[in-house]
């Protein structure tokens, strides 16, 4: 019982999500890159999210969120290469 708990964690960890948050990259420019947890999110869902959590943090400065440049994963989305959007930004 105790080594189901301990590989149950272990995948648990294992298969979080990643978010860079939002980070200055300088000239006014900001990055955010999210990466699903699995390979069933959708690289839409991921780019929403990405460009809403601009959007708030340009709104809380009182600007508009102005889309730079976005890269995506490409590719089969299993084994590790899961859907990833990065975007960068300007709050003008």
């Amino acid at each position: 019982m105790n080594k189901i708990f301990i590989i149950l964690s272990f995948l648990i960890i294992s298969s979080c999500a990643i978010n860079s948050g939002i980070v200055p990259v300088g000239n006014e420019q900001f990055f955010i890159s999210k990466q699903a947890a699995t390979g069933f999110t959708g690289l839409g869902n991921l780019k929403a999210e990405a460009i809403k959590e601009g959007t708030v943090f340009c709104n809380a400065m009182k600007k508009e969120f102005e889309l730079v440049s976005q890269d995506q994963s490409e590719g089969l989305q299993v084994l590790g290469n899961y859907p990833r959007v990065e975007i960068t930004f300007i709050c003008k």
